[in-house]
């Protein structure tokens, strides 16, 4: 076993010298998610409300009236003016667009309210309201719904024979009063990644099948270069020499895809979330796309064989596993998808980046464990065409 740590050790270093191989691995992947970020960068961005203005038509001393003005005015995280204005003004400014919509409250509102007869308000949204006119109208309707439950309460109290002149006042307090149940903004975790995070999973991921792929490549090599002969010429066991090539592009796959993943992380801003956990997901995909490299090395009779059966199996790999765009499928193809073992990387990590830890990406982790141990086995049963081992 020293003698496979020893010609590990010295192929590593060969490895890490070589400029094609750092560049190939760590360099152009970041240069590709750098312009697919650019490509797809705003889509994942949301849309900001812009200012809104009301031209609003209020009756002067109208206390139910004012309520209302006063409620929009005192929304937190909205940027909402209120100009009032005539009523033939008021329709103007909405119809031109000056104004996002145009709101009319009646004569007597405030009257209607207390006595139970109730009053219509009139809003009107011009044609470039917009969101930010949808979103105005929905909270108008909120207002609107709290005073009608004040119209609602003084007609039952006015049934119970409470006197008029307390009417008013109940209203008033049924419409202004503090609701009962509130709302807290919070965010539920999905479990995916986003467009970003997940073109950087996917990436690291396409990449690694490339990565690990060094070692079969320069097997081929040094077979070419008379170097693998008098290797197998010496007192050790034949397998050795492929055993310290996969442990090369084993260690090569970590460091390149922990590389990835951090600096693509720093780069666009994604959390993958627990390190143990992020580090077991790195592992185990490792793994799995290190195992292919076996099955290559034994069937590729020369670099050339080699190289195109990896990019094969890399590109299929990569793009069902959402390499650049995640797939759609349901039935027997989205099972098969999710045994592909980039898909369980980039699903792992949505996990980990939703606050999952270890004992959440058991799946995942099986898939590739399971994909490593079933790709190994066929290694052992293919004709042995390359490495003659």
């Amino acid at each position: 076993m020293g003698r496979i740590w020893t010609m590990t050790a010295a192929d590593l270093k060969q490895r890490i010298r070589d400029r094609s191989v750092i560049i190939f691995a760590i360099v152009v992947p970041l240069a590709l998610m750098g312009i697919l970020n650019l490509i797809i960068g705003g889509a994942e961005e949301g849309t900001e409300l812009g200012d809104m203005t009301v031209a609003a038509s209020v009756p002067q001393g109208d206390a139910s009236a004012g309520a209302i003005v006063s409620a929009l005015e005192g929304i937190d995280g909205l940027s909402i003016t209120v100009d009032q204005v005539d009523e033939d003004r008021a329709r103007a400014e909405a119809r031109d667009g000056t104004a996002t919509i145009g709101l009319l409250i009646p004569e007597g509102f405030g009257e209607g309210l207390s006595s139970g007869d109730g009053r219509d308000i009139t809003v009107i949204e011009g044609d470039g309201a917009g969101l930010e006119g949808q979103v105005l109208t929905s909270v108008l309707t909120g207002i609107v719904d709290r005073f009608g439950a004040a119209t609602v309460a003084t007609q039952a109290a006015g049934a119970l024979g409470v006197p008029p002149t307390d009417l008013e006042a109940i209203a008033q307090d049924v419409a202004t009063a503090e609701p009962s149940i509130s709302l807290v903004d919070g965010q539920a975790s999905d479990e995916q990644l986003s467009d970003s995070g997940a073109l950087v999973a996917g990436q690291a991921g396409l990449f690694l099948l490339f990565t690990v792929g060094f070692g079969v490549l320069s097997l081929n090599a040094e077979r070419d270069q008379g170097t693998l002969p008098r290797l197998l010429s010496m007192p050790m066991r034949p397998s050795a020499v492929l055993i310290s090539k996969g442990l090369v592009s084993f260690l090569l796959g970590i460091v390149a895809t922990t590389i990835l993943l951090v600096v693509g992380g720093l780069m666009f801003g994604v959390d993958f979330g627990s390190l143990p956990a992020v580090g077991l997901l790195v592992l185990s995909v490792v793994t799995a796309a290190a195992s292919l490299m076996f099955v290559i090395a034994r069937v590729a009779k020369t670099a050339e064989q080699a190289n195109i059966a990896q990019s094969i199996i890399a590109v299929t790999l990569g793009v069902a596993g959402g390499a650049f765009f995640p797939l759609a499928a349901s039935g027997l193809l989205a099972r098969l998808l999710d045994l592909n073992p980039i898909a369980a990387f980039v699903r792992g990590l949505g996990i980990t980046s939703g606050g999952g830890g270890v004992s959440d990406i058991v799946g995942p982790v099986l898939i590739m464990l399971g994909f490593a141990v079933v790709v190994g086995a066929i290694s052992r049963l293919v004709p042995d065409r390359g490495t003659s081992l």
